[in-house]
């Protein structure tokens, strides 16, 4: 069983609840750590970072970066500024980790999607580590390669971080996006150093919605429990976030949504 505190609240978990009553259920709740959204965050980062830690809360990620293919340089070039602001966001909040989620094609070219993503990477390492923020590679689904990401493998992730340093490029192993991939606990143990963020839900059966059908930890067919050992086995031992997308969910005050992911989260992972 992992310990309580190592949960971090993801604020899409409560995503009707404003960034305000996600940090007040938490505080009630004793979580200490959180994973805030962009939207959130308005003008002033560095303020909503002072409010979470008046509030006790220290912050596990930002999301997101990414979406770096598009169909022209220009456009690409805005990809990248977007992406610059966003390190600048997450340095001003207070966590040392930006989350990518790198985007479609913008045509039907996924192989040069992929290098796009690479070569978006490349323009961002060196200001994301001068600012003191990680870039944390996330692959998704494969039903997400069409409309939210060319990297659909944990393999791929892999492929990707290397070509940077460890320091600098690493990946956010999501249970709901790897748990099918029969090569999962081989690319977690090959990630090592590299994985830089652990996220937790369940895939429910038959499942509701891809994007807005994730469950509450114990509801699917995860192996929850098994896949948090593999990524402490490869060494990671930072905050676990619970990202769940679920509207029933949503419709639920903040706090009781706190409360009931602080149960599940120690009865199953």
């Amino acid at each position: 069983m992992a310990d309580l505190d190592r949960l971090s609240f993801n604020q899409m978990t409560a995503g009707k609840a404003t960034l305000r009553e996600v940090i007040d259920a938490c505080r009630r709740s004793g979580i200490e750590w959180i994973g805030p959204w962009r939207h959130a965050l308005g003008d002033d980062p560095a303020a909503v970072g002072r409010e979470l830690r008046d509030a006790g809360l220290r912050v596990s990620s930002l999301c997101r970066g990414g979406m770096f293919p598009a169909a022209t340089a220009a456009d690409r070039r805005k990809r990248i500024d977007d992406n610059l602001r966003a390190i600048d966001e997450a340095s001003a909040v207070g966590t040392d980790l930006l989350v990518l989620v790198n985007g479609p094609a913008p045509d039907k070219d996924i192989d040069a999607a992929r290098c796009m993503v690479v070569d978006g990477i490349a323009a961002i390492s060196d200001h994301a580590e001068k600012s003191g923020v990680r870039l944390g590679v996330e692959p998704l689904h494969p039903m997400f390669a069409a409309d939210r990401s060319v990297i659909v493998t944990l393999g791929e992730a892999n492929r990707i971080a290397e070509q940077f340093p460890s320091r600098q490029v690493g990946l956010v192993v999501d249970v709901y996006h790897v748990w099918w991939d029969p090569e999962v606990y081989r690319e977690i143990a090959r990630a090592g150093e590299r994985i830089f963020a652990f996220h937790v839900s369940d895939w429910i059966v038959p499942l509701p919605d891809p994007l807005m059908g994730r469950g509450l930890m114990g509801e699917g067919v995860i192996e929850i429990r098994r896949l948090r050992q593999a990524v402490e086995a490869a060494g990671y031992r930072g905050p676990i976030e619970v990202e769940i997308f679920n509207e029933p969910l949503w419709a639920r005050p903040a706090d009781e949504i706190v409360g009931e992911v602080a149960k599940r989260f120690q009865e199953w992972v």
